[in-house]
This record gives C-alpha cells, sequence and structure tokens, in this order.
C-alpha cells in the first residue's frame, strides 16, 4: 500500500471505554489512529492495551484537552505533521454533567428521559451549575473546537468523515413539547451555530436561576441531555456547510461503561461498532443522519 491510500482517523475522548474500542475496531480495519486522551497518564496506560491487541504500528497517542482550543490547535499541528491529512473524526469525549447516587435509580432517569419524580431524580443523580457547564464545554463546543481546528486536514481528505457520538436522550422529546429550546432546535431550515449557542447560553442562566423547569428545559440529566440535543442540531448544521463531507451523529446504545456506572446493556464492543460503522461508508454514503445503534432515528 503506498502512503496515499493510507487512511488517518482521530478518536477523542479514546482512554476507555466506547472511545478505546472505537480505536481498536479502526484500527482492525488497518486505519492508522491518534488515540487521544485528556489525561496524559490514562492515554498512554490505553496505549498498553492497545500493545496487548497487537495494533500499536497502527495507534499513536496524542493528549488533548478538547475544551482548549491551544490544546486542539497542537493536536492539529501533530497530525498535519505526522499524517499529513486526516480522513475521519470521531467526536467521543464526553461527560455525563453530573454525580450518580444510585445505579438502579440512575437506570430509570435514562430510560425516563430525565422526567421522572422528583423523590427518584434527586436520589438518582446530582448536577451542580459547575458540573452542569463542564459538560456542555466538553461535550459539545469541545467538539465544535475540534472540528474547527482539524477541517483544513478533513478537507484534505477523499473520504472525509465525521462522526459525533451523541446520544437517544438528545432527542428532542427528550424536552417538553412547549419548550423554547424544542422550537428552536426542531426548526432545521433556520438552525446555526449561533442559535445552538443561544439555547445553551439561555440554558445556564436559568439552571444559575433555579427556573429549568418552569422554562420547559430536561430536569434531571438536563446538562447531558441538552448538550446531546445541541450535538445532533450541529451535526445537521456541519452537513449543510460541508456537503462533501459524510457527517453523521450517533447513539450506541445503552453501553456497560463508566458514564453510565456500568449499567448498560451493551458491551463497549456492540457500542462501539455503530460509529465505527459510520466513520467506513463509502463516499456517497447519506450525511447530516442521527443513528441509534445501526438505525435512522428521528432528532
Amino acid at each position: 500500500m503506498g502512503e496515499a491510500t493510507e487512511r488517518y482517523a482521530v478518536v477523542t475522548g479514546a482512554n476507555k471505554g466506547i472511545g478505546l474500542e472505537i480505536v481498536k475496531q479502526l484500527a482492525s480495519a488497518g486505519i492508522k489512529v491518534v488515540l487521544t486522551a485528556r489525561n496524559e497518564e490514562r492515554g498512554l496506560h490505553a496505549m498498553e492495551t492497545i500493545k496487548a491487541s497487537g495494533l500499536s504500528h497502527l495507534v499513536m497517542f496524542h493528549q488533548v484537552d478538547v475544551a482548549d482550543a491551544t490544546s486542539v490547535a497542537s493536536l492539529a499541528d501533530f497530525i498535519k505533521s505526522e499524517c499529513g491529512k486526516l480522513d475521519i473524526l470521531v467526536n467521543n469525549a464526553g461527560i455525563g454533567g453530573g454525580a450518580i447516587k444510585d445505579t438502579d435509580l440512575f437506570t430509570s432517569v435514562l430510560f425516563n428521559r430525565g422526567a421522572v419524580t422528583e423523590e427518584v431524580g434527586t436520589k438518582a443523580v446530582t448536577q451542580t451549575y459547575e458540573s452542569a457547564e463542564e459538560c456542555l464545554q466538553i461535550n459539545y463546543y469541545g467538539a465544535k473546537i475540534t472540528v474547527e481546528s482539524l477541517m483544513p486536514l478533513l478537507r484534505l481528505s477523499d473520504s472525509p468523515r465525521i462522526v459525533n457520538v451523541s446520544s437517544l436522550l438528545g432527542q428532542l422529546e427528550s424536552f417538553p413539547k412547549e419548550s423554547w429550546a424544542r422550537e428552536v432546535f426542531s426548526d432545521v431550515d433556520n438552525l446555526s451555530e449561533e442559535k445552538v449557542d443561544e439555547i445553551l447560553t439561555k440554558f445556564l442562566k436559568d439552571f444559575q436561576e433555579g427556573s429549568l423547569e418552569s422554562q420547559g428545559w430536561p430536569r434531571y440529566l438536563s446538562a447531558y441531555i441538552v448538550s446531546k440535543a445541541a450535538m445532533n442540531a450541529y451535526t445537521r448544521i456541519l452537513a449543510k456547510k460541508y456537503p462533501s463531507i459524510c457527517i453523521n451523529s450517533v447513539s450506541p446504545g445503552y453501553v456497560k461503561t463508566d458514564i453510565t456506572a456500568n449499567t448498560g446493556l451493551l458491551t463497549v464492543e456492540e457500542g462501539a461498532a455503530s460509529p465505527v460503522r459510520l466513520a467506513l461508508l463509502p463516499n456517497g454514503s447519506p450525511s447530516g443522519l442521527f443513528y441509534h445503534e445501526s438505525n435512522v432515528a428521528s432528532f
């Protein structure tokens, strides 16, 4: 295989869970992958498991904090010098935005999209203003910074792919029907990055003022839900803006990982299979869609 046919991928938040498994599956498909993690030590530990899988000749490590533009810029420089272009970007880095206090009740919060009684909700999970802010910062703005920084390298590829790892919780039905945010997110023709910013700014303001419920926001896991709805909206905006790039978002399903306190139904291998499938779609495949596992789902 000549240099020209080499394909390169970046996976964010790849030191464990679905991210690490996505790296393994892409490398198994012969793609050279840059494994990134916010914590260097954990990233290097992940590289040890890659070595054990016999894939280390296809995987490189680079530390990156997706919420920090300078850090992402240094990742872009690294990819430019090591790979010369980028074919696949998997935005997987994400946090739950709250602390899980009771795993059984947490499962019920998940399955009910955050719409549970106060008793269940407050016992299951707590979120502070700081954790909500950090959740938006990493899950949405981090993905956005990464896309913007790596876009020049993606445009050098003859089959560029962006896969945004999202969640069913990000579907608009997680928002009350009369919610303003749901209305803005639903108005596809007028969706813009500015509109998404406006929604997130209002969410944080309402959170700070203790008026989430009265303003029509999801009650529990709200930061996570809002961050993933924003990620899905951004997927549509990007797909329209870059018609030559195949850009989709995907809910990998309910997977046993740290973010679900290992309560999931799927293994990480099963969870990673859906983002990997989208990363390897042939040219001319549909773009701007939201998938739940391997099926197209509604936004």
